[in-house]
């Protein structure tokens, strides 16, 4: 879970990982029963990634939100205002990858495999210090990771970037 200054975060239903000797995770998981939150056994050997999948739940998110903001107001919509129509589209990529998947919540450029459309943000990106890197790094997450179409195509394009 996430903790942020003034922000009123509810423990119910949150899951938690328990590390820890018979003793400490009893204890814990009474603990966490009593904030009305879940359980689950993280291994030691895997409490490291464990933390850097919550880094990249919350704070790197947020980097990739201000990357965002970042490319609208390249494109003339200031940051508050980027904040507020980025909205609906987030909760739905939210709702969408909950109740389908990843795969399945895939859209866009990439997934219909549009190298043109991709070569386009690229370039235009240019102007935009860092930014066309983050945007290099996750389309080749995505080709990696997740369909989609005309795959060598945009692959030859991003290794032009290297």
């Amino acid at each position: 879970m996430t903790f942020v200054g003034r922000s009123d975060t509810s423990l119910t239903g949150v899951p938690f990982g328990i590390e820890g000797d018979a003793s400490a995770t009893r204890a814990a998981r009474k603990i966490v029963r009593e904030l009305g939150g879940n359980s689950f056994a993280v291994s030691k050997k895997n409490k490291v990634l464990y933390h850097g999948w919550g880094t990249f739940l919350s704070p790197l998110f947020i980097s990739l939100l201000v990357a965002s903001e970042r490319v609208a107001n390249n494109a003339g919509i200031p940051p508050h205002a980027a904040r507020q129509k980025a909205l609906p589209i987030l909760r739905q990529t939210l709702e969408n990858y909950a109740a389908f998947g990843a795969a399945q919540s895939f859209s866009g450029p990439i997934v219909r495999g549009d190298v043109a459309t991709v070569r386009g943000h690229l370039q235009e990106l240019k102007k935009s210090t860092g930014l066309r890197r983050v945007y290099a790094a996750l389309a080749r997450v995505a080709l990696r990771h997740l369909p989609t179409e005309d795959r060598r195509g945009l692959e030859r394009l991003l290794k032009q970037l290297s």
